[in-house]
């Protein structure tokens, strides 16, 4: 055991504090450890200051150490000096370090409004509407122009230009039909992908924002399954692309039309034709219409000026804004997902991103204070967490990547969220460890347990398909219930379907085909669903890693109320030894108790993969 902190409330009792405030912190020490003092390091107004801490108690062999941090900045910063016979070390949010090293790794106290209590309780289950369910009324509905028409069973192509086009005629109603499987599930949160009209089957290029598309059922349908969900005691979130349109979008038809129009300033046009992120790049163009910024180089997805005054009246701040609209009844929104909020109000020298994530928090918090903002980052989301902004991000890079890369199996390559080439390379638990770590220290401990832990969307390969089989999918599950953060599915995955990126991945639900479905792993994700929402230690507890082999993890869920012990295996392996760890039943897996042996020693299983759980008692 090392000495250890995290930003939880048993180390942390003041979780939302104030500028001003004076907060107690705590470390934990092993009384064997070569700790004969601690300091604490502050920076306020980026000047360190120390603080000798005092003992604060003794709990068995732990001996616990309390400091005091002033609150002096809307993030401030600190950090453990640990002083012994064999000289000094930091303890930061990367861990134990004995060389100096940057604040950035520190960790954090946050005094800027708090994402909604009810965001710490949530397993989010995401829907690609199209996908998912067809209500009676969908058969009444032509397909639109774009489309290509399919069956339910019809095969997704998954590459390709058909890719957008393919439309399977799910619904919003269909959905509604269909919340008695999510309710068996043990889900709570709704997360569904665009509802507005659009010319693909994604939707994540808009044509309006005023509507919802008539081939989901119109406006009236979205406040039918917001009824249904809330009736339910649940919450719906919606999906807002604030980096672009559709090229279709009425603001954008107008503003191509017309140099003078108003919706002109929303987008990015250039003057001399040039087009410098066209397939040409940096080639003068001679087109008849002016050309412009799009997302990737995709033109049927200009690029939104977020510079524009305009923009963030119809956007966000207006009353009757759509940011607005939707929270309000009879939708009754919850929040937004934030689409590829990594690269809102960046294009060049433009660097809007922070003030756009503050200003679309703040007046969706003022429109309904529970509200939850939810960014899209597909890599580093560091840098724009903590800043009054995003309450958090879809955490590909510390949790989605990592578990790939430990569970992968098979030799064929499998694809990388952003097409890193060569695809998920093969590690082991330490990089996948010091890869969450990495990611995990330079946020704070609210912005990290408020991020979606994923294990694929609609824009990845899904978790079957990278781990090969239902065993190791287990694994991947156990991991996504019981780590900090929130949890968030993607509809299909608890029936074992399978797809190799992001279009194949978008499969329909396979309702009338019963048989086709994996029954072990949906009860293997409704077990873990309960199991999280029993203890309250996987909601709330800090995380505290207790071993690490190649093929194994061990740590901790640590509470004021309860401690869980978790062993995660992707392998069989040696049997894992622990001391310092009280007694403890199993309450996931089907392991025997831990019972510490005459020199206090816990023996773990050494059969693998396997997932197990135990509460302290």
């Amino acid at each position: 055991m090392q000495p250890h902190h995290d930003g939880s409330a048993r180390y942390v009792p003041e979780q939302t504090p104030d500028i001003g405030d004076t907060v107690p912190v705590h470390v934990r020490v092993p009384a064997d450890a070569d700790v004969r003092q601690v300091h604490l390091r502050t920076t306020p107004d980026g000047e360190p200051r120390f603080a000798e801490a005092v003992v604060d108690r003794r709990e068995g062999d732990d001996v616990w150490w309390r400091a005091d941090v002033s609150v002096r900045n809307p993030v401030t910063n600190y950090r453990f000096l640990l002083t012994g016979r064999r000289g000094t070390r930091w303890l930061n949010a990367a861990g134990h370090v004995d060389h100096d090293v940057p604040d950035a790794g520190d960790f954090k106290l946050v005094t800027y409004d708090p994402p909604p209590a009810w965001a710490r309780d949530a397993v989010i289950y995401q829907i690609f509407p199209d996908r998912f369910a067809r209500s009676a009324g969908a058969a009444t509905r032509p397909a639109p122009d774009w489309a290509v028409p399919c069956d339910w069973d019809t095969p997704v192509v998954g590459r390709g230009p058909e890719t957008p086009y393919q439309f399977y005629g799910g619904d919003l109603d269909g959905i509604t039909g269909h919340l008695d499987h999510l309710d068996r599930l043990g889900v709570n949160t709704v997360y569904l992908t665009p509802v507005f009209p659009a010319r693909s089957n994604h939707r994540y290029d808009a044509a309006s924002f005023d509507h919802v598309d008539p081939l989901l059922g119109g406006d009236a349908a979205l406040a039918r399954l917001a009824d249904a969900v809330h009736a339910r005691g649940w919450r719906v979130l919606g999906d807002i692309t604030s980096n672009h349109t559709g090229d279709g979008h009425e603001w954008f038809v107008r503003a191509r039309a017309d140099a003078h129009a108003p919706e002109r300033e929303l987008y990015y046009f250039d003057a001399d034709g040039c087009d410098n992120f066209s397939s040409a790049r940096l080639t003068p163009r001679r087109d008849l219409e002016p050309s412009y910024e799009s997302w990737n180089g995709v033109r049927s997805l200009p690029k939104l000026n977020w510079g524009s005054a305009e923009l963030r009246r119809r956007f966000a701040t207006d009353p009757d804004s759509l940011l607005r609209r939707w929270l309000r009844p009879p939708y009754g929104l919850d929040g937004w997902r934030v689409d590829v909020a990594n690269m809102t109000g960046r294009r060049g020298t433009d660097a809007y991103t922070h003030e756009v994530a503050a200003l679309l928090r703040a007046v969706a918090t003022d429109t309904r204070p529970d509200a939850l903002v939810m960014a899209e980052h597909g890599h580093d989301h560091t840098g724009d967490l903590d800043r009054d902004g995003w309450h958090g991000t879809m955490n590909y890079v510390g949790f989605t990547d990592p578990v790939w890369s430990w569970l992968r199996a098979g030799d064929d390559p499998v694809p990388n969220f952003l097409g890193t080439p060569g695809g998920v390379v093969r590690r082991d638990a330490h990089a996948v460890l010091a890869t969450m770590n990495a990611y995990r220290s330079l946020v704070s401990w609210r912005s990290y347990t408020h991020s979606w832990q994923l294990l694929g969307s609609h824009d990845s390969a899904r978790i079957r398909t990278v781990v090969g089989d239902a065993a190791r999918q287990e694994v991947a599950a156990g991991l996504l219930a019981t780590m900090p953060g929130t949890p968030m599915i993607f509809a299909g995955d608890e029936l074992g379907l399978t797809g190799t990126n992001g279009e194949g991945s978008r499969t329909p639900m396979p309702w009338h085909r019963p048989e086709t479905w994996d029954h072990r792993t949906f009860e293997t994700y409704r077990s873990l669903i309960a199991l999280r929402r029993a203890e309250p230690a996987l909601r709330h507890g800090g995380l505290r890693w207790l071993h690490a082999d190649a093929d194994t993890v061990v740590f901790a869920r640590e509470a004021v109320d309860g401690t869980a012990v978790v062993l995660a295996r992707r392998a069989p392996g040696s049997p894992v030894r622990l001391t310092g760890l009280p007694p403890a039943d199993n309450v996931y897996g089907g392991a025997p108790p831990l019972r510490p042996d005459a020199d206090g020693t816990l023996t773990l299983p050494a059969d693998g993969p396997t997932f197990q759980v135990w509460r302290t008692t």
